[in-house]
């Protein structure tokens, strides 16, 4: 029998495989869908950045799910001699269970029965540092632990802890639906004043022409990397799923010498739990209120096409989709010379880059500068006292100059000046 190292629990990983109409649809139109395969290698990592370790995979074919099990009882049998033959601490199911189907699993079973969704907020629970956060996954937690309580099933009434308990913790999964009720809606009242305070920096930011982009694409796609590219950040990049879960906001400045805001935010997944976008709308404002999404792309994935895909309807469902968006197509240094620009098909823009090495990210800020509406860049001719070294010095830090002549006691400068700054050079300007 295989060892595990102590604290490590060891998971069985039961699949469904639904054979048409059944089969869940979840690619856009011309993209084909996750298989079930592929779909359980994805709970693999899943588990994995969780915690656990994998004794084995057990792939379920049935034309339908079966409403008591979802699995069917045959195989309930014989997955529970599975667990007997690995003495495994539980299994984790990819599917979001019904509270039926969860208990009758538990008590035919004799283990922990854990749901795609509940391993979800588990792993968020780990990665959440920020107050915010963790009041984020403590709502999304409780949303989901309410129909679940009639009964109070085998998993919410184990002590011990582990894979699944984590987040609002063993008394919380204890108390009364009025006490969860109490703390549920003393967390959305925290969140609403997150929200305003995030309102209220909001209109500071819009005070001031300063754009802000989003980064956004599926979990592990690279965006941390690149943000640490462009803003020579320190965010934790790793290759676990959702090693970034709090959302960072940095300076950086363009080729035209504009300054905008980049927000690195957390990573999307296929079927993200409907509790985690609702408790995440405080963090999933900063992608609505963007002035541009640079959705990254592995392109270096075979599953590229359908993590395209799954973004954008993520996209649509916080009602960002109809945002400028700008395609960066990372990871090109693992692909042959112009493979990578098969998936930019159908973007208006898009740009290779490898978020690793920094090939690209050149002309991604062009890219970036040029499509950006806000506090547009004009070329100006200035006639500036030579005298005025603190003019001349914020035009050459916030405007890119193109020439300098000095004549006599006048400066001419030549430059690239956004509106916000041009506002204050009236007086200077030539014709």
């Amino acid at each position: 029998m295989p060892v595990t190292a102590a604290g490590v629990e060891r998971a069985i990983l039961v699949g469904l495989d639904l054979k048409s109409p059944h089969r869940s649809k979840t690619a856009g139109a011309g993209v084909p869908a996750f298989s079930a395969e592929e779909s359980i290698e994805e709970l693999q990592t899943l588990a994995i950045s969780a915690g656990a370790s994998v004794a084995e995979t057990i792939l379920q074919s049935r034309p339908a799910p079966d409403a008591a099990t979802l699995i069917g009882s045959g195989k309930v049998e014989e997955l529970a001699g599975t667990i007997r033959l690995h003495d495994a601490d539980l299994v984790l199911f990819d599917a979001e269970l019904t509270p039926t189907q969860q208990r009758n699993l538990e008590n035919s079973l004799d283990c922990k029965v854990i749901d795609r969704t509940q391993l979800i907020l588990d792993v968020f629970a780990r990665r959440a540092r920020t107050s915010e956060g963790k009041l984020q996954v403590e709502l999304a937690q409780l949303n989901y632990l309410l129909p679940r309580l009639t009964g109070h099933g085998a998993a919410m009434s184990r002590l011990g802890g582990g894979i699944g308990t984590r987040g609002p913790g063993e008394t919380k999964l204890e108390t009364d639906r009025r006490r969860i009720y109490r703390r549920i809606q003393k967390l959305e009242n925290d969140l609403d004043a997150v929200r305003a305070g995030r309102g209220i920096q909001r209109k500071q930011r819009q005070s001031v022409p300063l754009a802000t982009i989003a980064l956004v694409g599926y979990t592990n796609a690279g965006k941390s990397t690149l943000f640490n590219r462009l803003t020579s950040a320190a965010v934790l990049t790793d290759a676990k799923m959702f090693a970034t879960l709090d959302p960072t906001v940095r300076h950086v400045t363009l080729p035209s010498h504009r300054r905008v805001l980049v927000s690195d935010t957390v990573g999307f997944i296929r079927n993200l739990p409907a509790t985690l976008v609702k408790a995440f709308r405080a963090t999933l404002e900063e992608v609505t209120e963007a002035s541009l999404l640079v959705h990254v792309v592995d392109v270096s994935s075979p599953h590229a096409e359908q993590y395209k895909s799954e973004v954008l309807g993520v996209l649509h469902e916080i009602g960002a989709a109809e945002k400028p968006q700008l395609l960066v197509l990372n990871k090109i240094d693992l692909l042959p010379d112009g493979q990578a620009w098969q998936h930019a098909n159908g973007a208006a823009h898009s740009v290779g880059v490898s978020a690793r090495d920094g090939a690209g990210v050149g002309d991604l800020l062009d890219l970036v500068d040029k499509m950006l509406d806000l506090d547009p860049v004009t070329r100006v001719h200035l006639k500036v006292p030579a005298a005025d070294g603190a003019l001349i010095h914020r035009i050459h830090e916030r405007g890119r100059v193109a020439s300098v002549r000095y004549a006599g006691d006048i400066c001419e400068i030549e430059a690239d000046v956004p509106e916000s700054l041009l506002r204050s050079l009236n007086a200077f300007l030539s014709e």
